[in-house]
C-alpha cells in the first residue's frame, strides 16, 4: 500500500493540487507535475508531506512530447512504475473570444495541452502498466461540464473538453483487457484561479439556483471523488463519468 504511485499532472496549483493531497493523504506516493510555477509545486509538495504523504516534483508541459517522456522517466527512475495516471493539466484561452473571432493560436495552444497532451501521455503512461504488469492501474482524465456545456467565448475549451470525454472512452475499450480502468471526473463550478476571473456571475447564478446543491466545488470535492476510484470502488466499472458539480447535470423544470 505505502508503495503506490500516482502521477497528477497539473499538479502545483488548484484541482490538481486538491486532488494531490487527497492521494496523500490516503498514503499515496504523488508526482506533482507542473509547468513552470516552482514555487506552486514546491508547496503542493509541502502540502502532501503536512497531510502524511510523500512525493517528488516533475516539471514538464503535457503538450511537449519530451517534456512528457522526462515526466515518466523521472518518475520511474524514482519508483519504478506507476499505479495511477491523473491527467489534470488543463488550460483556458488565454483571451475570452467570440468563436466567430478565435484565431487558430489560441484554438492549438488550448488543444496542445487539455487533449493532445493527455492523450500522447496516457499512451505512454499506459504502455508502461501493460509492460509491467501494473495490477490494479487506472487512468483518470479530469474532464468539465464545458464538456456538453456551451460557451461560444471559449469554444476552443470546451471542444477540448469534449475530447476528453471520448478520449476515455476509447482508452478504456482498448485498456479493459489488460486490466486497466479508466474514468473521467467531470468537476463543474470549481473555486479555482481559472474561474477567479468570473466569481461574481457564478456567485450571482448560484444564488438563483443554478445548482442544486447551492454552493461553489472545491479542490478537495473533486480530490475526494478521485481517492474513491483510486482506491477501488468501483471495480465493475469503467468508461464512467463521475459528475461532481453539485447536480448542474440534472434537467430541471
Amino acid at each position: 500500500m505505502a508503495n503506490r504511485v500516482a502521477l497528477v499532472t497539473g499538479a502545483a496549483r488548484g484541482i490538481g493540487r486538491g486532488i494531490a493531497v487527497a492521494l496523500a493523504a490516503s498514503s499515496w506516493n504523488v508526482v506533482i507535475n507542473y509547468r513552470g510555477n516552482l514555487e506552486a509545486a514546491k508547496t503542493a509538495l509541502s502540502a502532501i508531506i503536512q497531510a502524511g504523504g510523500r512525493g517528488m516534483l516533475a516539471q514538464g508541459d503535457v503538450a511537449n512530447g519530451e517534456d512528457r517522456q522526462r515526466v515518466v522517466a523521472d518518475t520511474l527512475q524514482q519508483y519504478g512504475h506507476i499505479d495511477l495516471l491523473v491527467n489534470n493539466a488543463g488550460m483556458a484561452p488565454r483571451v475570452r473570444t467570440d468563436m466567430l473571432q478565435v484565431g487558430e493560436a489560441s484554438y492549438d495552444e488550448v488543444m496542445a495541452t487539455n487533449l493532445k497532451g493527455p492523450f500522447f501521455l496516457t499512451q505512454l503512461v499506459a504502455n508502461n502498466m501493460i509492460a509491467l504488469h501494473t495490477a490494479d492501474a487506472k487512468i483518470i482524465n479530469i474532464g468539465s461540464l464545458s464538456a456538453y456545456a456551451s460557451s461560444p467565448n471559449r469554444a476552443e475549451y470546451c471542444l477540448s473538453k469534449a475530447g476528453v470525454t471520448m478520449m476515455t472512452g476509447l482508452f478504456a475499450d482498448r485498456l479493459a483487457e489488460y486490466g486497466i480502468q479508466v474514468y473521467e471526473v467531470r468537476p463543474g463550478i470549481i473555486a479555482t484561479d481559472m474561474t477567479s476571473v468570473v466569481k461574481a456571475k457564478y456567485d450571482k447564478l448560484i444564488g438563483e439556483g443554478l445548482l442544486p446543491i447551492r454552493r461553489w466545488g472545491t479542490p478537495d470535492d473533486i480530490g475526494r471523488a478521485v481517492v474513491a476510484i483510486a482506491e477501488g470502488a468501483l471495480p465493475y466499472s469503467t468508461g464512467e463519468i463521475i459528475n461532481v458539480d453539485g447536480g448542474f447535470h440534472l434537467r430541471r423544470l
